[in-house]
């Protein structure tokens, strides 16, 4: 009895100092619950209408339930998925796609709810000029309560996306790599969506400007009207193919001159943190990001 006791208070006082994480989370999840705050999030961008997020290859283990942890830590709410990511390691055959079953999307949704973390946006490589596929898609952005689709459609399946971003009401964000992807070139998203509706705009790369030699301002400017998006990206190089990613604020990208855009023109995008060079400081440089971020929008707030 004396056991019985001991235990129970030790699971009251467990769940007292882990307030808003279940007990559900606390079995499944591989950081400790105690695990440090790695940033404070963004609470002044949000007071501009902005949420930043972060894309779920940024962490050196991309395992999909580890990421939404890595997430939660840096003090964000926002997370994009994408169709190559494992689960998790007790599911290592199980990927965040159509794919999974309905209890592991429960499982799912209850993991993130316990996060506090929203998947919000998804790279798909599924968005083709096949109208089966294409609804099979939307049909699991809507149960997994995805905002925007990311992804490169060849032009021949826009006709298709356009009409099942209205009827799902969940927006495609057409994303750029550097040449030779076809979407390299600002100005090609803009023809593609030329006469289209709003929900079916851009997800401006701003890596990929910069390895391509695109001023990201001047692009922001040009893609004003059709902002989804961002994967933000400082880079430690201008107009290399061999530039990588650096804390947001120290590279040649000059990310407070596009927040500054951004905020001029009026926008409320999703900005999602990408990052690739993944060295020893990484975890430090993605709460270097965050806390950039909302100190840059923190100046903006002040300006108004």
């Amino acid at each position: 009895m004396r056991n019985m006791i001991d235990r129970r208070g030790f699971l009251k006082t467990t769940g007292a100092l882990t307030s808003g994480i279940g007990l559900a989370s606390l079995g499944s999840s591989r950081l400790p619950a105690a695990a440090p705050k790695l940033a404070g999030g963004a609470p002044h961008a949000e007071k501009l209408g902005w949420r930043l997020g972060a894309l779920f290859n940024c962490f050196p283990r991309p395992i999909f339930h580890e990421a939404i942890d890595e997430v939660a830590r840096l003090g964000l709410r926002y997370i994009e998925g994408g169709a190559r990511c494992t689960l998790s390691r007790e599911k290592p055959d199980v990927h965040l796609d159509d794919s999974m079953s309905t209890g592991i999307r429960a499982e799912l949704k209850n993991r993130l709810a316990n996060a506090g973390v929203k998947l919000i946006s998804y790279y798909s490589h599924k968005l083709v000029n096949d109208e089966q596929q294409c609804r099979k898609e939307f049909e699991f952005a809507k149960d997994m309560g995805i905002e925007t689709l990311v992804a490169e459609p060849p032009p021949e399946a826009l006709d298709t996306i356009e009409k099942f971003c209205d009827e799902y009401r969940i927006n495609v964000a057409i994303h750029n790599h550097a040449p030779p992807s076809r979407y390299w070139n600002p100005e090609t998203v803009l023809e593609v969506c030329e006469g289209r509706g709003k929900r079916l705009g851009a997800c401006g790369d701003t890596g990929h400007w910069i390895r391509s030699g695109v001023d990201p301002i001047q692009a922001i400017r040009k893609l004003a009207g059709r902002i989804i998006s961002f994967h933000l990206k400082d880079m430690n190089k201008y107009g290399s193919r061999d530039a990588h990613e650096v804390a947001w604020g120290t590279g040649k990208g000059n990310i407070k001159g596009m927040m500054q855009e951004v905020h001029r023109l009026g926008l409320k995008p999703l900005f999602i943190i990408e990052y690739h060079h993944h060295g020893p400081n990484l975890l430090p440089e993605l709460a270097q990001c965050v806390e950039f971020f909302d100190k840059v929008a923190a100046e903006l707030l002040s300006q108004q």
